[in-house]
Order: C-alpha cells, then sequence, then structure tokens
C-alpha cells in the first residue's frame, strides 16, 4: 500500500465537482438536490442531498461496469486491503456474500459453511441452489453462544466431501471470535479448494497489528467485509474484496451483477471512499485509542462482582484462536439477568442501546467513535445493575444452543416446495421450509431443509419467555412456522439428488 494514493479520494472529488459546478439536473432522483422533499433535507442536510445522484452521470462512473471514478477509488481500496480487486457495495455485506457463493458453485454443488453462518448464507444457498456441508462452530457453554471452528474439522469436512466447490469462513465472529483462518486456508488449498470469508465484523482488522489477521492477509481468495460496521462509512456500504488464483475475478463482478442494484447511492459509495482513505492513512492511530479504551472498559467491567467480558484469556482454547479485543461481550448469568432483559434495563432506564442481546450476553462494539465518556457511562450503569442483583451462580435460563439439526433436503428445494403451516410447538419431526433466528445476530437457529426437533422448540420457547424478538418466519411472533406439505416430497427430492 502507497501512502502518497491512498491520500486520493477519486469518487468524492467527483461528486464535489458537480455540487460545486451547479449542474442543472434533468436526471432521477426527482428530489433535485433536497428542493422536492424540503422537510427531510432541512433535517438532513443540503450536501448530503446534493450528492445524493444517479448512475451513469457523466464523469460519475457507473457501479455495474465501472471505468472511471469509481474503478479509480476500487482499485485504491483493494491496495489499502492488501487485494488485486476491490467491488465496491451499497447492498451491505449480503448481496456480498450472494456472490461469493454464486461465483464458486451451482446447482446441487456443496460447500463446507460454519453453521453459525449469518442468514445471508442461507439465502445465498437458495438463490443458487447449492447444498451446504454444515460444520458445527465449537460452543463456549458459559458465554452460550457459538465461536469458531477448527482446523481439524475443515480438514475432516474436506475428506469427507471431496467434491465441495469451497470453504466459507466467518473471521470474526460477531462476538470477536476469529479461527485460525491462515491455516484452514493452507488446508482448503491443499485440497485446490477456495476460502470465501464472511468478514462483515472485520473491516479493521488490516490496519492494527493487534487484531486478528484480515482475509486477505490469511490468504483467503474472497472476502465480503462491511465497512459502515467497523470502518467509518455509511450504513449498508460495504467492499468485496478478490486476491485469488481459484476463482477469476471477472466471475466474481458478473454474480455481484446479478443481484446489485444498477442505481447506487452515491453517498453510501461515496462514503467508503473516504472511510478507505482515513483508515489507510490514520487507522493505526485510530484503532490504538480504540483497542486502549476497550481494554480499559473491559479491565473495570470485569472488576465488577458477577460480570464476566470475555477477551484475550480465551485465545488458545478450543474455537478461538485469535480475539478482537473491540468488542465487549458481557455475560450477566451470575446475576440471574438474560442478556434480552439487561438490554431493555439499558436502553430505558440508562438511555445506552447495545449492539445485540442473547440469552447471557449483552454485546458493545466498541469503534472508532467512541468517547471515554461514553465508555464510563456504561461502566457506571453495569456496576449499578450489578448492586441491585446480587445474586450468584444463579442460571436464569437453562436452555442449551441445540446442535446442528438434520438436513433432509436442501435449502432451496425446501423453499420452493409445497408447505403447510403448523405450530411450532407441534412441529416436532416436520421438515422447515423457513428460517427461524434471533436478531442480531442472524444467525439460524433453524435452516429451511432442516428436521425439527423437540431440542429445537425448548430452545424457542426459552427464547421466547425472555422477550426474545424471533425472525425468519412468515408468523411475526414465531409460533407457527411452514413445513413441507408430505413425506412425499422427501421421496421426490431423494429420486432428483441422484440423478443430478
Amino acid at each position: 500500500m502507497r501512502f502518497d494514493e491512498q491520500q486520493e479520494t477519486p469518487l468524492f472529488a467527483a461528486l464535489k465537482k458537480y455540487v460545486n459546478d451547479k449542474t442543472v439536473s434533468f436526471h432521477v432522483p426527482g428530489h433535485r438536490g433536497g428542493r422536492g422533499i424540503p422537510e427531510f433535507c432541512d433535517f438532513a442536510g443540503r450536501n448530503i442531498m446534493s450528492i445524493d445522484v444517479t448512475s451513469g452521470i457523466l464523469d460519475l462512473d457507473t457501479i455495474c461496469n465501472p471505468t472511471g471514478v469509481i474503478h479509480e477509488a476500487e482499485e485504491l481500496a483493494a491496495h489499502a486491503f492488501g487485494a488485486d480487486h476491490a467491488h465496491f457495495l451499497v447492498n451491505g455485506t449480503t448481496s456480498g456474500i450472494q456472490a461469493m457463493i454464486l461465483s464458486v458453485a451451482g446447482p446441487g454443488d456443496e460447500i463446507i459453511i460454519p453453521r453459525n453462518a449469518h442468514r445471508s448464507v442461507v439465502g445465498a444457498l437458495i438463490l443458487s441452489g447449492v447444498h451446504p456441508v454444515y460444520i458445527k462452530p465449537v460452543i463456549n457453554e458459559y458465554m452460550g453462544i457459538a465461536i469458531g471452528i477448527t482446523v481439524e474439522s475443515v480438514r475432516r469436512a474436506l475428506v469427507e466431501h471431496p467434491n465441495a466447490k469451497a470453504v466459507f469462513v466467518i473471521n470474526p465472529t460477531y462476538y470477536g471470535v476469529a479461527s485460525d483462518l491462515k491455516k484452514i486456508v493452507e488446508v482448503a488449498h491443499s485440497y485446490g479448494k477456495p476460502v470465501i470469508v464472511d468478514e462483515a465484523h472485520g473491516a479493521h482488522l488490516k490496519f492494527h497489528p493487534d487484531l486478528p489477521l484480515s482475509a486477505m492477509e490469511a490468504g483467503a481468495d474472497i472476502s465480503a467485509t462491511s465497512m459502515h460496521k467497523l470502518g467509518g462509512s455509511l450504513t449498508q456500504s460495504s467492499i468485496l474484496l478478490v486476491k485469488s488464483d481459484y476463482v477469476d475475478d471477472r466471475t466474481v463482478k458478473a454474480a455481484l451483477n446479478l443481484t446489485q442494484t444498477t442505481s447506487p447511492s452515491y453517498p453510501l459509495m461515496v462514503s467508503l471512499d473516504v472511510a478507505r482513505k482515513q483508515m489507510a492513512l490514520k487507522g493505526r492511530q485510530m484503532l490504538d485509542e480504540t483497542i486502549k479504551r476497550c481494554e480499559r472498559t473491559r479491565r473495570q467491567l470485569n472488576s465488577i462482582e458477577g460480570i464476566y467480558v470475555m477477551g484475550h484469556d480465551i485465545e488458545g482454547t478450543e474455537g478461538c484462536f485469535a480475539y478482537d479485543p473491540t468488542k465487549l461481550a458481557i455475560n450477566l448469568r451470575e446475576l440471574g439477568l438474560s442478556g434480552f432483559e439487561t438490554e431493555k434495563i439499558l436502553k430505558y432506564k440508562y438511555h445506552i442501546q447495545m449492539e445485540l442481546s442473547d440469552l447471557y450476553n449483552v454485546l458493545a462494539v466498541g469503534a472508532i467513535g467512541d468517547t471515554d465518556k461514553n465508555m464510563n457511562i456504561l461502566i457506571n450503569a453495569i456496576k449499578d445493575i450489578a448492586a441491585k442483583n446480587r445474586r450468584k451462580n444463579v442460571v436464569k435460563v437453562p436452555a442449551d444452543i441445540p446442535d446442528n439439526q438434520e438436513m433432509v433436503v436442501s435449502p432451496r428445494f425446501a423453499f420452493y416446495s409445497e408447505k403447510r403451516v403448523v405450530l411450532l410447538e407441534d412441529a416436532e419431526g416436520e421438515i422447515s421450509t423457513e428460517m427461524l433466528m434471533a436478531y442480531p445476530p442472524g444467525i439460524p437457529i433453524l435452516c429451511p431443509g432442516e428436521r425439527i426437533t423437540r431440542e429445537v422448540i425448548d430452545y424457542v420457547k426459552a427464547l421466547n419467555s425472555e422477550g426474545c424478538h424471533l425472525q425468519g418466519t412468515e408468523d411475526p411472533e414465531a409460533k407457527a412456522i411452514k413445513v413441507l406439505a408430505d413425506a412425499q416430497a422427501v421421496k421426490y427430492y431423494e429420486r432428483i439428488k441422484q440423478v443430478v
């Protein structure tokens, strides 16, 4: 990465010129720089409205086949992240994950995937017709969460499924846990398989040596990274990175053009341009402060009786090769509080909004925009909550995370099959045609094509009892679920699978 070139922001410069030239617009969008929607413009600001333009304007390039300033901005991003190619995403990392899977496999092919992958992966499986080979992640029993996968589990899956087209890895997980990605890449490449990476929570990794290795540093072939989460850009803006001897970038771009909009948001893209510059030039300094701030907060939280915040102490345990210290997963099980309950207390009593909650934890995401003042507000709130809940070793919700479910038919087959609706309570043994998850983090408890077990039903009941908002089913309360209409569908699936 050349620091002199990273000072450039070609897309941002072109948009500022377009505005400063006082160009008279007869193109969409129809708000004409905000004049057509004054109430919103007065709140959002004239500048942001003036750069909300459309793709294909002379000198502003087009996202579908960039050859001008978007292409220049993407090249700078590729250099900053250590990739050969970069593609701006305005449909979030979801569109990048879809493109990655569509790039490496087709209908009937297999991909090795951790079972705690995000819901966008399941959506990509439905779109592509790819069959997942699920790897069970390691479970941290005290935290009650799935963490990383092991090198051995990847190797075993490759031996058992020699025709699998690729290995999919999460780097890091929502909770900041990184698997040994470099060794996983080495193993996969030794079998001639590319590695594609969901790096939604790893946009910052490349820019500080005390963070886990980024996908590109570890030798992965493609990664989708959410710059908006931890890199400073606007929500929904992400980058797809490619550096591979196994996958042609032109194939990746063709797949991306299947799902990404032809009318991209220029404010989102220009925020990527500026955020990339900032991370390339100032990222280490900014992240140094962020890491120090988060570690100080972790120490103070861990000094509170009944509170545990995991960190580097779990590195080297099964499923955790490295840990991202900017994540503060605060465990409250010894206070007799669920994460869901704590999130509501923090929100409505202390006016603190956490990133997510689960049965035992609330998660605070440390970021470059944090301040010591805000961290102290969180510390004091947790101290106050702990002082009012001095019960020790109370496990309020004893439900365990369900094991991997039996995948009876592919997600695509389940999604398109004839269905019937049953109460979830009565669905034991049925085959789901819907996803079921807590969001965030968006990791499916149940995927389309999987058999519903009593273990899943009991776990969902435990989540409901704590006020968790479940998503994925057409029933907004997740009390009913769609399942395969009859057993004949399974027999039909087995017949067509043999033919394929």
